[in-house]
């Protein structure tokens, strides 16, 4: 039986890469963390999204300590998400650690459930200046949690070399073209669906969909190259 752990946030990502997984296993189980973020609701948005989309297992961990030691615009309210860059270069919604600590969780999982693959929707193409989203971090950490646990763990990124346009066009290949952009949860201000559409992750979404819907047949094709 092939089972599978996705890393699941209730956002655009996560959801596309649920949705295509409930289709390639067997058995799935979705997790999601609960570290404090400033949105609680996104929490709510995955539970809900994993019950209609028929998710067996569902598991909400709570990982609180990142909060206390990773400051962050989305671990503070009173830290507005900025489109400016830190002086390392990296935005302030960045929370340091957090693929870190949720892929090695995940993996602790997937071993004590015999699941073979984790999956996370990170992605180098549209990851927003993230270093925990490139897939040289996602090889070292599989590496890791391998020679770690001393057992075969894949460590699975679907979406590592798609732009933003090309995860719709993904989610459309699934029907989920309007679920994805309906229910789930990216914005960083907390709002469900197209989002408040003036934040750097609103942005992003939005700029991807627009491409997607002006110029599906060429999206569609360079997706399935």
């Amino acid at each position: 039986m092939k089972k599978a752990v996705v890393v699941f946030s209730g956002g655009q990502d996560s959801t596309t890469c649920l949705v295509q997984a409930l289709k390639d296993y067997d058995e799935v189980h979705a997790i999601t963390f609960d570290y404090g973020q400033r949105h609680k609701l996104e929490i709510e948005v995955a539970q809900k999204l994993a019950s209609d989309l028929g998710v067996k297992a569902h598991k909400v961990m709570d990982v609180g300590l990142l909060n206390e030691l990773a400051i962050s615009s989305l671990t503070r309210d009173d830290i507005p998400v900025s489109h400016e860059l830190q002086d390392n270069g990296l935005p302030n919604s960045f929370v340091p650690g957090r693929n870190i600590l949720f892929l090695t969780l995940a993996g602790i999982y997937a071993y004590q459930i015999g699941a073979q693959t984790v999956i996370t929707g990170v992605c180098e193409t549209d990851f927003s200046g993230y270093p925990d989203c490139r897939n040289d971090f996602v090889k070292a950490m599989n590496n890791a949690l391998v020679q770690g646990m001393d057992r075969d763990l894949e460590l699975k990124t679907p979406l590592m070399w798609l732009n933003k346009a090309e995860t719709w066009a993904l989610a459309d290949q699934y029907q989920a073209l309007d679920l994805v952009r309906e229910q789930t949860l990216t914005c960083y201000n907390g709002i469900i669906g197209d989002g408040c559409g003036d934040c750097p992750s609103c942005e992003l979404r939005k700029a991807g969909l627009d491409e997607y819907l002006n110029n599906r047949q060429a999206v569609t094709q360079a997706l399935l190259r």
